[in-house]
């Protein structure tokens, strides 16, 4: 098991400077990657740019591009150019979003994502190889049938023929999706306790690369620990999505939590937000995150490798640089100390 740092978007606190601070941090000690993501804020492909050219020996990895976003053939083209301009470091990760942020952000419809992802990563792994891009699916047609287009391959040699490609992925099908068409999975509140369930869904598959996002909190209470990242789970498990359809709220039903994450959204759609946070079981934030003393994210860290993880990536739950540079610490010494 390798350790990996989430950087997220842009927040209050985090300016690009202190993500690139975090960013050089984590290189030096050794972390394997750096993963920034996008949702309808910052985007993920400028600040790995920006990261590659300040970085010498980690990973950049996208969690995720969104498939809304950008047509396969530009998602293709960009990772070509990042993993070239990083000299083969390039990670790509691929979501579909939701359905308030593809439809109300992006203007594309959310039906049918599994079959749209598979398509999509089909196209992409096409144009990667220089092979000429022509595809007759139910979502893509390339090039269309009725006009002058003709097919294309990528217009340069990139770094590598195939880049690792991630998929984000929360559903059971949509996790079966990834065993089947992508090198690992970009996790959110894994559950190392449930690991057996997940990779039955992944299926049998070598090599493949379980790399969940973990918030971090370092100190003495736990509980206390906890409270910092309440606020971040019940915007997932409440607001995240509608009544209908939210699928970190699904998740949490699945992980044993139906009643709580039921009162959890009702809350939060009620824009009783505190409460909402209040109400996020504390046993539901220890299962998901490293909380605690350096001793015992040490012990936990082990629970993740022997679940399977293959890229650890912590995400600080930080007021400021000062101490995510410390957390990056304290977790690389535990991880040093676990022995994984």
């Amino acid at each position: 098991m390798r350790l990996g740092l989430s950087l997220g978007y842009q927040t209050a606190w985090s300016t690009p400077a202190d993500h690139l601070a975090m960013a050089q941090e984590a290189d030096r000690l050794g972390y394997a990657v750096v993963w920034a993501a996008e949702a309808y804020g910052s985007d993920a492909v400028s600040m790995l740019a920006w990261m590659a050219g300040q970085t010498q020996r980690i990973d950049l990895g996208a969690a995720v591009m969104q498939i809304p976003a950008r047509t396969p053939a530009m998602t293709a083209m960009t990772a070509a150019t990042l993993d070239t301009l990083s000299g083969g470091r390039f990670r790509l990760g691929l979501g579909v979003s939701g359905p308030q942020v593809s439809e109300g952000w992006h203007g594309v419809r959310f039906a049918k994502p599994l079959a749209r992802t598979r398509e999509y990563v089909d196209i992409v792994r096409m144009a990667l190889a220089r092979e000429r891009v022509a595809y007759d699916g139910e979502h893509y047609r390339l090039p269309l049938p009725d006009g002058a287009g003709k097919a294309i391959k990528l217009g340069f040699h990139p770094h590598r023929s195939e880049i690792p490609l991630y998929l984000a992925a929360v559903g059971p099908k949509n996790l079966k999706l990834a065993g089947e068409i992508a090198d690992g999975w970009l996790a959110i509140f894994f559950a190392p306790d449930m690991a057996g369930e997940y990779v039955a869904q992944i299926g049998p598959k070598p090599g493949f690369d379980i790399a969940p996002t973990v918030p971090v909190v370092v100190g003495d209470d736990l509980a206390a620990c906890a409270d910092v990242i309440r606020w971040y789970a019940a915007l997932y498990i409440g607001g995240m999505g509608s009544r209908e359809q939210n699928f970190y709220n699904q998740l949490a039903v699945r992980m044993g939590y139906e009643k709580e994450a039921k009162l959890v959204q009702d809350l939060y759609l009620s824009k009783q937000v505190a409460e909402a946070a209040a109400a996020v079981p504390q046993e539901f934030i220890e299962r998901t995150s490293l909380i605690g003393t350096k001793d015992r994210i040490r012990d936990r860290i082990r629970e993740y490798a022997a679940a399977g993880v293959g890229t650890l990536s912590v995400s600080p739950y930080v007021g400021d640089l000062e101490d995510g540079i410390a957390t990056l610490r304290t977790v690389a010494e535990a991880f040093e100390e676990s022995g994984v």
